[in-house]
């Protein structure tokens, strides 16, 4: 019985679908194929329900799709579960040389790369998870519109010639709000604003009113105070996301709760990194493999022996962002391991590189704690046995050389 296997070229109204069929015993790298069925269906409901059908009725086992942009998802959500194998393949590894291009011949050509295996496929996690991963990268959009609202309205102050943000270092914290608040009521008087500054303030109360002097016309009251009516909706928006994400992944409290020990992460990053890769990260079979998904090892760019550059390549740009903000902060805990690891790259590679080497430890160390289900053990700025032998080795090895006899004896032997 031959194989079938189908190859759906996926545009936002039209699917273009072609139907492999291979010997059985044809798996070699040749990707021969028998065969070709090619035909045209739309992408709207009815359509992809004759999609179905069509594919089943010729005993499909196996399909790729490619699509440049998000027009696959209701096709997957359509085939997902009905079929025995449903890849996604990356558009860049089934280009068609210039001048060659024809919808019916890139998915024949997308079926003939799937049975050489010179495809490059795409993680799709499961319903579930991808449940997650919406809401996570929802909150995650609305978070980086709330920075951008944060700069206009620092803009905003500065043509007002008010100098807010020099003098104190949220300008949406707490007393930053309550003079926004109030200057958008019609308060200009500086002294007044200053007193709702917190006592706490390192600027003291003389400075902030200084600040505080300028001639905000009415116009820019008026959006300076649109600006903080947005503000707030993004507030109440991130923390609706922030909930119904936690109830999402209660079931899972335990595994939050093992990735929120580890330095750099709390419970928001615990949550959105299993968001990204699942509970048990099971779709990577090592840590080496997920820091090669997720860009955190160092490229490749030798010719003619030499190397002309080692730039991590793309990657998945949540957990990348997500574990470079998370090295930041393990970089700066006091006593930790990653402190120590910081300080120990930063004269060979730069601060930009020590922080993406603490990333890419992060991300090795995530892996284990979901994959093999344990949790983090500090060892602080302790060297483990093994550095600390080494450097007994090389004192005692200088020590020789300048003609005095060592012996090593440890103070207190360990069983």
């Amino acid at each position: 019985m031959p194989y079938r296997i189908a190859a759906i070229d996926v545009h936002k109204m039209v699917l273009m679908v072609v139907v492999a069929s291979a010997a059985e015993e044809v798996k070699d790298p040749t990707g021969e194929a028998l065969g070709f069925e090619c035909r045209r269906f739309g992408a709207l409901e009815a359509d992809r329900c004759a999609l179905l059908e069509w594919l089943q009725a010729r005993e499909v086992r196996e399909i790729v799709m490619e699509s440049t942009a998000q027009y696959w998802k209701p096709v997957w959500m359509d085939l997902e579960g009905k079929f025995g194998k449903l890849h996604l393949a990356q558009a860049q590894s089934n280009r068609a040389p210039r001048g060659r291009k024809n919808d019916f011949r890139d998915a024949k050509r997308l079926a003939r790369r799937l049975l050489a295996g010179e495809l490059m496929l795409s993680f799709v996690p499961e319903p579930e998870q991808r449940t997650w991963r919406e809401l996570a990268r929802t909150k995650d959009h609305y978070v980086a519109e709330r920075a951008r609202l944060q700069n206009r309205v620092e803009a905003l102050l500065e043509e007002m010639r008010i100098k807010l943000s020099g003098v104190i270092s949220d300008l949406f914290g707490p007393s930053g709000r309550r003079i926004l608040t109030a200057l958008s009521a019609g308060k200009t008087d500086p002294v007044e604003l200053a007193e709702l500054g917190h006592a706490s303030l390192q600027c003291g109360k003389a400075k902030l009113a200084d600040a505080l002097r300028g001639k905000p016309a009415p116009a820019q009251l008026e959006i300076l105070k649109l600006h903080l009516q947005l503000l707030r909706e993004f507030d109440e928006i991130i923390q609706k996301l922030d909930q119904l994400l936690a109830d999402e992944l209660k079931k899972y409290e335990e595994a939050v709760i093992r990735l929120a020990e580890v330095p750099g992460f709390g419970v928001d990053s615990a949550q959105r990194l299993i968001a990204e890769i699942g509970v048990e990260a099971e779709a990577f079979s090592s840590a080496e493999e997920f820091g090669s998904w997720f860009g955190g090892c160092p490229g490749s760019n030798i010719s003619a022996e030499k190397n002309h550059g080692s730039g991590a390549p793309k990657g998945n740009r949540y957990v990348r962002k997500l574990l470079t903000q998370a090295a930041h902060a393990a970089a700066k805990k006091k006593g930790c391991f990653y402190q120590s690891l910081l300080r120990r790259f930063v004269p060979k590679l730069s601060y930009r590189g020590a922080i993406w080497v603490v990333a890419h430890r992060l991300g090795r160390l995530a892996w284990k704690i979901l994959h093999d289900k344990v949790r983090y053990l500090e060892q602080g700025t302790e060297t483990n046995p093994k550095a600390r032998k080494r450097r007994a080795q090389k004192l005692s090895q200088a020590l020789r050389q300048l003609g005095y006899a060592v012996t090593l004896t440890p103070i207190a032997p360990q069983s």
